[in-house]
Formats: structure tokens, C-alpha cells, sequence
């Protein structure tokens, strides 16, 4: 599996991005899966629920299944927060996983920058930020695309996995 991620500011438009090229990389047979990491506490369960006291009473994983779709929910009870590397492993196997966050990991990302947040760049101190994505012309070091050229930032990352390591 080929991996390519996104960074940028909470309001920059990580996942519009990203929802917006998904439909691209399928257009071209490829499949695509995507690791969202949030700094935020969050349950796609809810309280009272079965699952949800399944967790509560103590069980380590309760996964939910109907015809249409299944998740696992996997309790860390005090453990580590698993690695990109190891949610990866976790993945059924698919042509591109695209990562939202994970700003401090060494993958091959773009930056979602919009100077109106009033946030500085974070390409300039993150090495692994490769493009930038912006709403405004800015001057950078490394390719920049204008945020709704969703066609070349596509381009550019297919063009960008292909490369060799």
C-alpha cells in the first residue's frame, strides 16, 4: 500500500481534500482507504447502546456488524496510542491510504495552508511537508497548487509515489 498525508491547521480544509480527491483515485481504479488521526477524544458508539456496555463492562473490542458495513472498536484501556506504521498494518489491503494528521510522522505529506487563519506554514518546519495546497498565492520553497486544483494536487501525488524511494 502506498501512503500519502495531510497536514494543516483545524479550518484549513484537510478533509474537503481529501473527500475531494477520493473520487479522483477511484475514477482510476484505484482503491482508497484513509486514516484520520484527531487530537480529540471521540466514540462512534453511544451510550445505553449494547456495544457501548459490552465496552463499558470491560471487553477489549466489540466489533459491530450489519449488511452494510462493520467496525471495530478497539478499547486501548491504558495502552500506547498505536503508531501510524501499526494502523497501517490494520488496513485491509488497498492501492492508497491517505492520513489526515499525524503532523510529526515521517510520510510524505501536503500541507493545507490558508494564511487567513493567522497560523504560521507548517512546511517550514516540518521536512516531510512535500506541497502545499493554499486558497492564496504564497511563496514557498516546494510545489504549491491552488486548493481547488484538485486535478494537479491528484497528479502530483500519484506523480510523487511513483518516485523512487
Amino acid at each position: 500500500m502506498k501512503a500519502f498525508g495531510f497536514a494543516g491547521y483545524s479550518g484549513a480544509g484537510k478533509t474537503t481534500l481529501i473527500e475531494r480527491l477520493i473520487p479522483r483515485f477511484n475514477a482510476l481504479g484505484l482503491s482508497v482507504s484513509v486514516i484520520k488521526h484527531t487530537h480529540h477524544h471521540f466514540d462512534l458508539d453511544r451510550p445505553g447502546k449494547d456495544s457501548w456496555r459490552h465496552r463499558q463492562a470491560g471487553a477489549r473490542e466489540v466489533l459491530l456488524a450489519c449488511d452494510a458495513r462493520w467496525a471495530l472498536l478497539h478499547e486501548l484501556r491504558d495502552a500506547p496510542e498505536p503508531t501510524l506504521e501499526e494502523q497501517l498494518g490494520r488496513l485491509s489491503p488497498c492501492d492508497l491510504v491517505l492520513i489526515e494528521g499525524f503532523k510529526q510522522t515521517p510520510v510524505a505529506k501536503l500541507e493545507v495552508f490558508r494564511p487567513s487563519l493567522g497560523k504560521p506554514p507548517l512546511w517550514l518546519d516540518h521536512p516531510s511537508i512535500v506541497a502545499v495546497a493554499s486558497d492564496v498565492p504564497i511563496a514557498c520553497p516546494i510545489p504549491r497548487f491552488d486548493l481547488d486544483d484538485v486535478a494537479a494536487i491528484a497528479r502530483f501525488i500519484l506523480d510523487y509515489l511513483e518516485r523512487p524511494c
